[in-house]
């Protein structure tokens, strides 16, 4: 049994800690947990039960984490696009924030961000790790690409308004990230420390005005970054560095609200410090909560908080700071649950997500490059050639143009290649496609093709053979066109690939 302040503080470092957790409903460590002072928690794909049901399962599940603790903010990624938990398993029905960047009508990003907004209020969630506020200037970054407006701070910043409007009126609240700009990367900061060669003139540019804008339009919530800006501080990333946290964005900026890190389970971060340094440090550097992540054990929970009170008993951490951090997490989560309150009550209820399709078909593009063969008519063959997806996007996440085209076009078939075979084998995969498609459409499905010298290797020795295909290019298009269509939906949800299949199969059928 500890003593008073040792209970003082545990309970504090709870509020100050935000893990995730394995299944469909809430286990015997988080509910102990949650009555025993954790504040929040952080719900993945995994927590998401597979339509149909999965919405209820969805209520369920929020419903056993308040009946612990009634006051517990709940928290998801629900990007749109690229990054979705509760449509995993069929891409997501928003079309991500390039398209709606390309399409550049505030009034519909706000529309679809309102529509994700209702649907997380109605099942109860408080806050929405998006807009992604990032300006994705270099268009090689690995980790962001599609999930940012553009490449045009004014339009990224616009749009970052638009949606954290249109959120915050579904009832959601917003956190804008990554803070102070994730898009000039080119490591992704799950698997190592991006630097960032830019001084604060540049920043403030290029990467800061989206969060102003975020701010301004009414988020409370920002998440950081986990990359290095040596200008301003080289030796600490900025989740844990006070010159950015503190000097930037506190005094700087005025921002007066909830700052969230990225995972500290990120290789960042975690290859430096370790999950517990880099918790405590991010808490002493002036961020409020602190994202766990997939640290989904009572085991490691336990060795953050116990990590974070050690801290304030060595001087590390001041209490006072450790107390500010948790006030304010309370202070949010009381405001985010008057915000879904008051909207669900004005809106009567989830509205579903009907502008995003639309959004998609006005985000698509389809090019016939001068003089190109028109492409064959009929029932295709479809090669879907498949990188690895980001930590951030997830395995399991769906995407691809087969299953959408075969609902319009019975019959189409599929063949899906990945970079280890077409590696080890080029010329093979290349012979094998073009086999397969004899006498028939080809579609040939990539994306990001510029970041995979496989992929793009594939597609210009195939449609040499076989000038009249079709590419549907998903992701960040920085190819010329090819083919005989070059289709460029500018993301890579459900919603794009129904956009693109339409297209598709209007010139296959005449």
């Amino acid at each position: 049994m500890g003593t008073p302040d040792d209970r003082g503080l545990l309970s504090l470092a709870g509020g100050v800690l935000q893990p995730g957790f394995e299944g469909w409903s809430a286990p015997d460590w988080i509910r102990r947990r949650l009555a025993d002072g954790l504040g929040s928690v952080l719900l993945f794909g995994r927590n998401f039960a597979p339509a149909p049901g999965g919405r209820e399962q969805a209520s369920a599940l929020v419903a056993q984490l308040r009946a612990e603790n009634p006051d517990v903010l709940v928290a998801v990624d629900e990007e749109g696009g690229d990054v979705t938990r509760l449509e995993w398993e069929t891409g997501s029905s928003s079309p991500g924030n390039l398209a709606l960047g390309v399409v550049d009508d505030v009034d519909l990003t706000r529309a679809v961000a309102r529509s994700i907004g209702r649907e997380l209020a109605a099942l109860g969630i408080d806050v929405d790790y998006a807009p992604d506020a990032d300006v994705n200037s270099n268009p090689r970054n690995p980790v962001i690409g599609v999930r940012s407006f553009g490449a045009d701070q004014a339009v990224v910043a616009r749009h970052a308004a638009a949606w954290v409007r249109g959120l915050q009126e579904g009832g959601t609240a917003a956190c804008a990230k990554h803070f102070p700009g994730h898009g000039a990367t080119v490591v992704d900061s799950h698997l190592g420390l991006p630097t960032v060669d830019a001084d604060l003139a540049e920043l403030s540019r290029v990467a800061l005005p989206p969060f102003r804008a975020a701010v301004a339009a009414g988020a409370r919530a920002l998440m950081t970054a986990h990359i290095l800006l040596p200008a301003l501080d080289p030796e600490h990333p900025a989740t844990v560095s006070p010159r950015v946290l503190h000097d930037v964005l506190r005094r700087r900026l005025g921002f007066d609200g909830l700052v969230v890190t990225d995972a500290v389970e990120m290789r960042a971060v975690a290859d430096r410090y370790g999950c517990a340094g880099a918790a405590v440090r991010a808490l002493a550097a002036g961020a409020d909560l602190v994202c766990v992540g997939d640290r989904g054990s009572a085991a490691e929970y336990d060795a953050l908080r116990s990590a974070v009170v050690r801290a304030v008993r060595t001087g590390e951490l001041a209490e006072e700071r450790l107390a500010e951090a948790a006030g304010r997490v309370a202070a949010f989560a009381r405001w985010a649950r008057a915000l879904r309150a008051g909207s669900q009550a004005a809106e009567g209820g989830p509205a579903g997500r009907a502008p995003g399709l639309a959004a998609a078909r006005r985000a698509l593009i389809s090019v016939r490059p001068p003089g190109a063969e028109p492409p064959t008519r009929g029932v295709p063959y479809v090669a879907e050639l498949r990188p690895g997806t980001t930590v951030a996007v997830g395995a399991v996440t769906a995407w691809g143009l087969a299953g959408p085209l075969g609902a319009l076009l019975p019959g189409t078939e599929v063949r899906q290649v990945g970079h280890a075979e077409a590696e080890a084998d080029p010329a093979g995969v290349v012979e094998r496609i073009c086999a397969a498609a004899r006498g028939r459409p080809l579609v040939l499905v990539v994306r990001n093709a510029h970041r995979h010298g496989w992929m793009d290797a594939t597609v210009v020795a195939v449609t040499a053979r076989r000038p009249d295909a079709v590419v549907v290019e998903f992701g960040i298009a920085q190819s010329p066109p090819r083919g005989g269509l070059h289709v460029v939906p500018h993301g890579a949800a459900r919603v794009c690939a129904e956009a693109a299949a339409e297209v598709v199969a209007a010139h296959l059928t005449g």
